[in-house]
């Protein structure tokens, strides 16, 4: 017979500071510093947990990217001669737009899925 976890024994034990609840005392224990699999991220304080449903605004991290007018003018200009960046050029634009590699690839990648909504949507 099992025994629930306000038992006598538990009520006896809790009272010098030594018990837990039987279901506590079975729940597997996480590493330091790591997490359990049963809990969520809310439990956690996650930073990525949706910003809609802690009723929060956005969610905090880093800051979006403000293309100034002359390097949209460029990436634009690139985009319209060849869709994917290579390396190299990634590299060049950065340089000389004052950017990063990866700010030049992420612009990349969101403006060929504009390109690919305004084809669809004309079709």
């Amino acid at each position: 017979m099992e025994k629930g976890p306000f038992s006598v024994e538990w009520l006896a034990q809790s009272s010098r500071g030594g018990a837990q609840p039987i279901a506590a005392a079975r729940r597997p224990r996480s590493p330091p510093g790591g997490t359990c699999a049963q809990e969520s991220p809310a439990d956690r304080g996650d930073p990525g947990l949706d910003a809609e449903a802690s009723g929060g605004g956005p969610v905090p991290g880093r800051a979006r990217t403000k293309f100034s007018a002359a390097q949209l003018q460029e990436l634009e200009r690139i985009f319209r001669e060849q869709r994917y960046i290579g390396a190299s050029e990634k590299r060049r634009l950065a340089a000389v737009l004052n950017l990063s590699q990866n700010q030049i690839k992420t612009w990349f990648q969101n403006r060929r899925m504009k390109f690919k909504r305004q084809t669809q949507d004309a079709k």
